[in-house]
Formats: structure tokens, sequence, C-alpha cells
């Protein structure tokens, strides 16, 4: 098959899954473009893409399952018999039905998931757990993952000759329960509005960024990885308390899982 160009297209707000999909697409032999589905002014972006197009879907992975904001605003992509790589990028513990559940709804909406994998980042609330990852390790493997995704497009004549690969996962999917984390605002917050501006749930307001939402919060933290002086967090002693036990039941190195 002779690919156009490639799309990435991606829900990042803790910045992980974006550092996996730009390692990946970085690999391939092909005039490539970013789609953040982040922000929430995204939330109803609408695009359609052709056989001619690769796509790739990277979505972080909220215990066990895609992010529902991920979910939702995936439902706006359209495909038609569009060869598509499915990321799932998840903080070391497991992805459990994510994968499964991505590819689906690819297929869904016309894609064809011929390729998919399952990457670690490190971890968005508890930050002891994948430290640094991706790292140089991480960047070796989705490289060769992407040479193996290029050769079978090159291998290929059209999308009917891509197969779709099984993934891990069982039906019906696991129930999805939040992690329970909301940030809130120190004192030191200078009312920049940076956070309500990027807060891919609209949680945080405009008029007021100290206030919060916690009934539409998601948990994703990206609040506090971008707010310029560090006034944002979680509870400290909560978060250190299950930080402890998580990292001693998931604290070995996984590594990247690719089905081609």
């Amino acid at each position: 098959m002779n690919i156009s160009k490639v799309t990435a297209v991606f829900f990042s707000p803790a910045g992980g899954t974006k550092k996996v999909a730009r390692a990946f697409v970085s690999a391939l032999p092909y005039l490539a473009e970013d789609l953040d589905l982040t922000p929430f002014a995204k939330r109803l972006e609408s695009r359609s893409f052709g056989g001619d197009e690769l796509v790739v879907f990277a979505v972080p992975v909220y215990a066990g399952r895609i992010a529902p904001l991920a979910a939702e605003r995936l439902v706006h992509m359209r495909g038609s018999r569009t060869p598509v790589v499915c990321l799932a990028v998840y903080g070391n513990r497991a992805y459990e039905d994510a994968l499964l559940e991505l590819t689906a709804l690819a297929r869904q909406k016309g894609f064809v998931p011929f390729a998919a994998a399952a990457a670690v980042t490190q971890h968005s609330i508890m930050g002891r757990v994948a430290a640094g990852r991706p790292d140089g390790q991480d960047k070796e493997n989705l490289s060769f993952f992407a040479r193996r995704v290029s050769t079978k497009l090159a291998e290929a004549q059209n999308p009917q000759d891509l197969t779709v690969p099984c993934v891990p996962g069982s039906l019906p999917y696991k129930p999805y329960k939040a992690v329970g984390f909301v940030p809130f605002a120190l004192s030191s917050c200078i009312r920049c509005g940076r956070c309500a501006a990027l807060c891919p749930a609209g949680a945080i307001s405009l008029a007021d960024p100290r206030q919060t939402d916690a009934a539409r919060c998601t948990f994703c933290m990206g609040c506090v990885r971008i707010c310029p002086v560090g006034a944002r967090e979680v509870d400290k002693e909560k978060l250190h308390s299950a930080e402890a036990i998580f990292v001693q039941k998931f604290g070995a190195r996984r590594e990247l899982e690719f089905f081609l």
C-alpha cells in the first residue's frame, strides 16, 4: 500500500501518551501530523480519513479501560477502511480490557485496526511508578514495532489485505472505577487560568481557577503537570500511602507488548 500520510490522534492530559505516540510515529517513514483531542474545546472535533492514510489512536488506560473522555472524543473520528494502529498507554500496572475496547471502537468507526500495542509511561498519579518512561529502551521498542508496521503495510495491496489481530481483554468489559484523587489549588495559585483552559473535562472554573468541580474531574492530573507555579496538588498523605502500596505491587518493569 502507498500511504499518503499518518495522523497521530491522541488524548494525553498528563503528557505520557503523547510522548509514546510521537516516539512511535517518528519512526514511521511517512509524512506525519498530530491531532490532539485533549483540550475541552476539542471534545466535538470530527475528522474523516481515507483508505490511503494511516491513523494512530493513542489513549491512556484508566483502571483497565480506555479513559472515558478519550472514548467520547474518538467516536467523532471516521474511517473508510482506513488502516489504524491502536496504542493503549498505561502506568505499568495493567491494561486489561483497554486494547480490546480500543480496537472494537476503531472497527465500529470504519477503521481497520491491523496493529495494536500496549506501552508503558510514567504513572499519572503514582509518579514513582515507571518514572521517566517512556525511556530509551521504550523508544527502541516502539521503533522496532514501527518498522514491523511499515513492512506490513508495504506488503499489503489494499486495506482488504489487512487482518485484525487478537488482543487481550474480555467481554463484558470490566466496570470502570475512578481512582478519586481530585486536585485542588493552593494559596500560591496566581489565577493564570492555564489549568482551566487545558482541563479536558472542563472541571476547572474559567472565572476562578481555584474552583474545581469534583463531579466532573476525571483525576487525569493534567492540571498538576501544567501549572506554571506548582500550585495544584492532591492530598499528599493519601497519595503517599497509596503510592507505597502501588510501588510494592507494580514496581517491576513491564515492556511494550504488540500485536500484528
